[in-house]
């Protein structure tokens, strides 16, 4: 920094200073097989128990968007890599779920209105996988992190985004912010 003649200096004693960089902390394998214990418990609890029925006087036909009747571990899977091939168009309107099969595990529920531009940009949920499947890969565990979608979900953005908020809560999906307080936030 050049000072002008007559100027003057507020901190002519200062010199810049870098702080200590701490190394970041690593889940240990312990920790992270309880992490993903607890999730597994709760999300199998979810899948086996029966949601409760409400009775009509009338014959309804059943939503085809109840967040009850969507499990996402036996839609069928893609490669997390889905969003590099090559596309026609933007896509549809989908809910998306980001699960490790090898673990029977929900990590995230997304929605979008063009599923082939999704994942294309900036998506905090690729960091928090490619963290996960770096500490699997330390500790020599297997990971099957693929990308699932149900394509039979609402246009309208709203009740897509409803869609998608009753299954972050009914699966508890560690990525999803919503979940960070119950999960903690150990790959963002």
């Amino acid at each position: 920094m050049t000072l002008e003649p007559n100027q003057l200096n507020l901190f002519p004693d200062v010199k810049p200073t870098t702080a200590p960089r701490t190394e970041a902390l690593v889940m240990s394998e312990t920790v992270l097989l309880k992490w993903k214990a607890q999730i597994f418990d709760y999300q199998q609890v979810v899948r086996e128990s029966q949601p409760p029925q409400q009775t009509a006087l009338f014959d309804l036909a059943p939503a085809h968007c109840d967040p009850d009747r969507i499990d996402p571990l036996q839609l069928s899977v893609r490669s997390l890599s889905f969003w590099r091939m090559p596309a026609d168009s933007p896509g549809d309107a989908c809910l998306y779920f980001i699960v490790d099969s090898a673990a029977s595990l929900i990590l995230y529920v997304g929605e979008t209105c063009r599923s082939n531009k999704r994942w294309k940009g900036i998506h905090a949920c690729k960091d928090y996988i490619a963290s996960y499947q770096d500490l699997h890969y330390r500790y020599g565990m297997k990971t099957a992190v693929n990308a699932a979608f149900w394509w039979d979900t609402p246009v309208d953005r709203r009740a897509r985004q409803e869609l998608e908020l009753n299954l972050i809560l009914k699966w508890r999906s560690p990525f999803n912010k919503e979940n960070w307080e119950r999960w903690g936030q150990p790959f963002g």
